[in-house]
């Protein structure tokens, strides 16, 4: 498992660069006070932190989770790259699909072996986003939320009781972000035509969690930052 704190001390690995960028556009957030999963129930004083918007990625080996299996995990927020967290998890089924596995280019083999168990990564993920409290109001962010989120949700509640999302796992959708910023249809907000009308291109989606987290959180910054004429 890779991460980058909130106080800046890094565990084992490294974080993954990113480039921002800025558009001079102000967020404006409504805060309010939550229990969150191990977090507990946060001081009143948090709602003068900022939201941290933590994009999140997925690898699995199966449509579902239960019968197949979640095999990583990335998350980074958007805005610090110097925030991130990666680990792959060993199989909790012997069913898969050989072709979502492929996406992922995982051995399967060897995450059997050598990846820690599900309870153990999701432990070491909520510890992540929880730590991010010191700083900041973690919210979940994905592309698209209902792939990503159905994993991660389940995961948590499944081998430790809550997700510290919140109880219902909710937050933001990129497309429909994306919709809501920009008043263009559906049709339009594949990530690869966000990419495009943000002048990022050139970043790459690898399908590998931990990097296609950071990609995620760099788009998310630049669409929250810049008004796109897709109209």
């Amino acid at each position: 498992m890779e991460s980058r704190g909130a106080k800046g001390g890094q565990s084992a690995g490294t974080c993954l660069a990113v480039r921002g960028q800025r558009c001079g556009i102000r967020a404006v957030t409504v805060c309010r006070a939550e229990r969150h999963g191990e977090g507990g129930t946060w001081p009143k004083t948090v709602s003068n932190l900022p939201e941290l918007y933590v994009a999140v990625d997925v690898e699995a080996d199966g449509p579902i989770p239960g019968p197949y299996s979640m095999i990583s995990l990335g998350m980074a927020v958007a805005g610090r790259p110097d925030l991130t967290f990666y680990t792959e998890l060993r199989p909790i089924s012997d069913d898969f699909v050989p072709q979502a596995l492929a996406v992922s280019g995982l051995d399967r083999d060897r995450l059997l072996r050598e990846a820690p168990p599900a309870e153990d990564a999701m432990r070491a993920a909520a510890a992540w986003v929880n730590g991010l409290r010191r700083i900041g109001r973690p919210v979940f962010l994905a592309a698209p939320a209902v792939w990503d989120g159905m994993f991660v949700h389940w995961y948590f509640v499944r081998f430790i009781g809550h997700s510290p999302f919140g109880a219902t796992g909710s937050g933001i959708d990129l497309r429909s972000f994306w919709m809501g910023r920009t008043g263009c249809e559906w049709v339009d907000t594949r990530k690869g035509k966000i990419k495009h009308a943000l002048g990022l291109t050139d970043i790459p989606h690898a399908h590998h969690a931990g990097e296609d987290a950071a990609e995620l959180a760099q788009v998310f910054d630049a669409a929250r930052r810049c008004r796109a004429a897709l109209r």
